[in-house]
């Protein structure tokens, strides 16, 4: 039996629904994340996971108990805040203590169960110091911290990082998976950034108007996108309309050119439109490139982005964008010459909203 169960989850603030039959079955010590835009309906799932909402149908169980009623004082829950939400008169050994005491432990198992926390986040040497003498990385540790303290059996993390600077995001965001996968919690966390979601998570909800568009892997996520909001959504994408010139061979034309698809179409007729998706780094314009299938057709831009150099191709009055690995000595393509990206066939993934 799964460890976190959400049955048709549904919250509603007066006439207007922000989540819709929610359903999800978590597995103990797993780390899953909701992944959507603002007002996708991420956090009030989270919020309702730790009882600062209630359902408006639906029942939420953790390790087999019913939760669906209780207030989150009576939820085994940890939670760690967007702002950090430390307690500022307090220092950082009275912050993480501050559960503990709350359910009345020990003193000795309190000191105890502080200086492990403390060094599992590795500031120790900071007990003494108050919120305000830290910075914003150092505040959020201190926070999972005390999240952790008093040994939960769900950790819930609402967009911990989105108040940090890029660099401290990713190694915080390792540290934070790290620390999941020492001690073995059950987490969920929210976030609006796709990088985080599909470096740390065992599984990723992608979630759209209140509903979960899709539910996999990473990797399933990035590459077998299941609906067209997920596909755009997540990385960069080409989503090409493509028509169908012959059903039963799996034939499509784009910008004039015809293509063999290795995905079946399914019940189209010959003349229908259908919606297919290429990422960016599968084609190739290198001279010898690998692939069954090609297009060809006119540079129309190049950008330098780093470590990737980004170019986009007009195929007909279709616009297609593809990446190449910034090398030095690099034969950059110029605009206005003409180009054949090659790829595989199967690259081209069919939408199927």
């Amino acid at each position: 039996m799964s460890f976190l169960t959400l049955t048709s989850i549904q919250k509603s603030f007066g006439p207007t629904r922000v989540v819709h039959d929610f359903n999800m079955a978590i597995e103990k010590g797993e780390f899953v994340s909701f992944l959507g835009p603002s007002g996708c309906g991420k956090t009030t799932v989270l919020r309702m996971i730790a009882g600062f909402e209630t359902p408006s149908g639906g029942s939420i169980t953790i390790n087999g108990k019913d939760q669906t009623a209780l207030r989150p004082n009576q939820r085994n829950i940890g939670m760690v805040f967007q702002a950090y939400a430390l307690f500022p008169n307090m220092n950082v050994f009275d912050n993480v203590a501050f559960g503990l005491k709350v359910a009345g432990k020990p003193r000795a198992e309190i000191e105890a169960r502080v200086k492990e926390m403390l060094d599992l986040i590795h500031l120790g040497h900071l007990a003494d110091r108050y919120p305000y003498q830290m910075s914003g990385g150092q505040q959020q540790r201190v926070a999972l911290a005390r999240a952790l303290a008093p040994k939960p059996e769900v950790l819930l993390l609402d967009e911990p990082l989105s108040a940090l600077d890029a660099k401290i995001r990713v190694s915080l965001r390792e540290e934070i998976r790290q620390i999941q996968q020492r001690l073995g919690i059950t987490t969920v966390f929210v976030t609006h950034d796709q990088e985080e979601a599909l470096s740390i998570s065992d599984r990723i909800v992608v979630m759209n108007a209140g509903r979960a568009d899709q539910i996999g892997t990473p990797s399933d996520i990035y590459n077998r996108p299941a609906t067209r909001f997920v596909a755009s959504f997540v990385g960069t994408l080409n989503l090409i309309e493509a028509k169908v010139i012959d059903p039963s061979g799996n034939r499509v034309e784009i910008g004039g050119q015809g293509i063999t698809l290795r995905e079946p179409l399914g019940m189209v007729k010959a003349g229908d439109t259908v919606s297919l998706a290429l990422r960016p780094e599968a084609g190739s314009i290198a001279e010898g490139a690998k692939g069954d299938t090609a297009l060809t057709g006119e540079i129309i831009s190049t950008n330098f982005l780093g470590s990737v150099i980004r170019s986009r191709m007009t195929v007909g009055a279709t616009v297609i964008s593809f990446d190449m690995f910034n090398a030095p000595g690099l034969a950059v393509p110029q605009v206005g010459e003409t180009a054949t990206l090659r790829f595989t066939a199967s690259d081209l993934l069919i939408i199927r909203d």
